[in-house]
């Protein structure tokens, strides 16, 4: 019996060291909506609270995180915050963010207390990471401009997309599906809203539910959707965007406890990815969700293939991370235990640490030399603790352990330092953290190694 639980636990301890889905394990997450820009790739999500009860929905922010190689994925914090729209109800339903022209347009959905029923807004930035503003003070399209659904909760989930001939669409709705053109100001519909039956077999395999993503690849045009509910992800093409779809089949069927999914399709760097949530965190439900992602290869016909929920998701990365560069604490591939935080003055960073949590980091390359020593931004306003920084495996070779002392208050930050042995070559490094119980050990908020001179 005792041979049988080590084997259990030696293989309970593999899985966690192979797992990469779900992609956040800080927050429950929700309604992923990538965005490629430049050589990153923004994520913008949903957040269902933690407290959020087993039958609705409490969702008040919208978070971003971002990553350069698909494995590594960096915190920005709550971007945009329902607040921010004077008529929005507080609910924090889908959204997307959009470049075009030098600006940023997220498309939000939300009920709204001023024109009962649900609606789309826009808000708009200069930079992928905000600060974000209502461009309208009002709802783009109102529950009063689209009469074909009986239910008011229709106008949700936008998708958007800019054609090649600088055409911008807009998708969305519940039940039913809606889209019309917008302006080159992307504030503004040019043109009727027209309804696309959610019964209608030819363009929808197992009929439309929610959350469309519209996107174009190699001259064919996709429209991937939540079909049926509990929901799974299906997807129609065409040969343009405002044209007459054709139902292709299932992407995702369903899998795992979540009544819902949401999809969303990116090219990142050469490379396919598809993007969904499910209820994989602890303590995790219908409405406690969380983002994950899959690579993926499209047939030569341009079909997508069946792709199914796992624990692994990316297993090749498309980057390095760089240990002698500022590296926030609150980049991770994965953790546990910990969570995150954000004041105006630190910004984003890691709190909860607790004895025997960690952080994972994949693919760092310490070079040919390896590093010499190591450098952290911390505060404690107990004990203090250590950090144990450890290579490959959550017992694996030891680098170094850093002290980090009591400092007075959670707001008193201090720099420590530490030597390390070097190793060379590209690792996974674990941020082990060690101290006493049942106390919080400290707030962390970036490192740097140094490198062997």
């Amino acid at each position: 019996m005792k041979r049988l639980f080590s084997i259990l636990a030696i293989g309970l301890w593999t899985a966690q060291m192979q797992a990469q889905n779900p992609i956040v394990q800080t927050h429950y997450t929700a309604d992923p909506a990538p965005m490629v820009y430049k050589d990153t790739l923004f994520l913008y999500v949903g957040c269902d609270e933690k407290d959020a009860p087993r039958n609705s929905y409490l969702m008040r922010e919208y978070r971003l995180y971002t990553t350069t190689d698909m494995v590594n994925w960096t915190d920005r914090g709550a971007a945009l915050r329902t607040s921010a729209f004077a008529w929005s109800a507080g609910d924090a339903s889908a959204a997307q963010c959009i470049a075009r022209n030098g600006k940023f347009y997220w498309y939000v959905s939300s009920q709204n207390r001023q024109n009962p029923g649900s609606s789309i807004g826009v808000a708009v930035a200069d930079s992928p990471y905000g600060p974000f503003r209502d461009a309208l003070g009002r709802g783009l399209v109102t529950n009063d401009m689209t009469t074909y659904a009986r239910h008011s909760w229709d106008d949700l989930d936008p998708t958007v997309f800019v054609d090649h001939d600088g055409q911008a669409w807009l998708y969305w709705g519940n039940g039913v599906c809606y889209r019309a053109r917008l302006n080159a100001d992307m504030v503004s519909l040019a043109g009727e809203i027209e309804a696309i039956d959610r019964l209608d077999s030819t363009s929808f395999s197992g009929g439309f539910t929610e959350a469309p993503w519209l996107y174009e690849r190699g001259g064919r045009y996709y429209l991937v959707y939540a079909s049926g509910f509990p929901e799974s992800i299906h997807y129609s093409m065409s040969r343009t965007a405002g044209g007459k779809w054709e139902a292709q089949g299932v992407v995702m069927p369903r899998e795992r406890g979540s009544n819902t999914n949401h999809p969303a399709i990116v090219d990142y760097k050469g490379r396919s990815y598809f993007f969904y949530h499910n209820d994989a965190l602890p303590g995790g439900h219908s409405y406690c969700r969380s983002v994950c992602v899959e690579e993926f290869r499209y047939g030569a016909d341009g079909k997508i293939p069946e792709l199914h929920m796992t624990d692994g998701g990316v297993t090749e990365g498309v980057g390095r991370l760089d240990p002698y560069r500022r590296t926030e604490a609150e980049t991770m591939a994965w953790s546990e235990g910990v969570t995150t935080e954000a004041d105006a003055r630190r910004g984003v960073y890691v709190t909860a640490i607790h004895d025997g949590d960690y952080i994972k980091l994949r693919d760092v390359d310490f070079g040919p030399r390896g590093a010499a020593g190591f450098t952290a931004a911390a505060s404690s306003r107990y004990f203090g603790g250590q950090v144990e920084l450890r290579v490959d495996s959550l017992g694996g070779a030891l680098l170094g352990v850093l002290n980090v002392p009591y400092t007075g208050e959670w707001e008193n930050w201090g720099e420590f330092s530490t030597q390390v042995e070097g190793v060379p070559g590209v690792h996974d490094l674990y941020l082990v953290f060690k101290g006493k119980r049942p106390h919080a050990l400290f707030n962390l908020d970036y490192w740097k190694f140094v490198p062997a001179s």
